[in-house]
């Protein structure tokens, strides 16, 4: 895998969206061709000899990062998108939120039992959002074998909710402690 200082291509916005807040703004990253490139050989690197056949990617930086991986594994992609924005058959999967309840839906087609699967995004951070997406995949006979960010939280302990569905493979290219 690529030694790459991912870091340095993060920007922290102070005070955004509200006070108190330190937003990690990954466009840096993505509008450097070469981080680009080394972000996607490294998550799909620690994935490569996992027999991974889906991609699923949460809405909506999930796509951006997803999607460039599925392609370096020679699997199929899935977005999880919010309710109502789908244009056939969804499943869906409710979570929990800080302050209330989410909800997001992939086309009833997209996994098939016996597919292996991944979930990409930009950032984990409680983990609600990736967990929804396994429970998801598990329900429709999909085997979970991971998960792969850009950025993990660890102080919102985001492992934990993870290690509630089964899986424990957290790959992280940076990690705020």
């Amino acid at each position: 895998m690529a030694e790459f200082d991912y870091a340095s291509r993060i920007t922290d916005i102070p005070d955004y969206p509200e006070p108190g807040v330190i937003f990690k703004d990954i466009t840096p990253l993505f509008a450097d061709p070469h981080a680009l490139q080394c972000t996607v050989a490294d998550i799909a690197g620690h994935f490569k000899d996992a027999g991974v056949t889906k991609v699923i990617g949460p809405e909506a930086r999930g796509f951006m990062t997803g999607t460039p991986v599925a392609l370096v594994l020679d699997a199929g992609f899935i977005p999880a998108r919010k309710p109502g924005k789908l244009p056939r058959k969804t499943v869906s999967m409710s979570y929990e939120l800080e302050y209330g309840t989410d909800s997001l839906e992939i086309h009833a087609d997209a996994i098939e039992p016996g597919d292996r699967v991944i979930v990409v995004d930009d950032l984990i951070a409680t983990g609600g959002t990736a967990a929804a997406c396994a429970k998801l995949a598990q329900s429709m006979g999909a085997e979970v074998i991971g998960f792969g960010c850009i950025l993990e939280l660890c102080f919102l302990n985001p492992r934990k909710a993870l290690e509630k569905v089964g899986v424990s493979d957290l790959y992280s290219l940076v990690k705020v402690r």
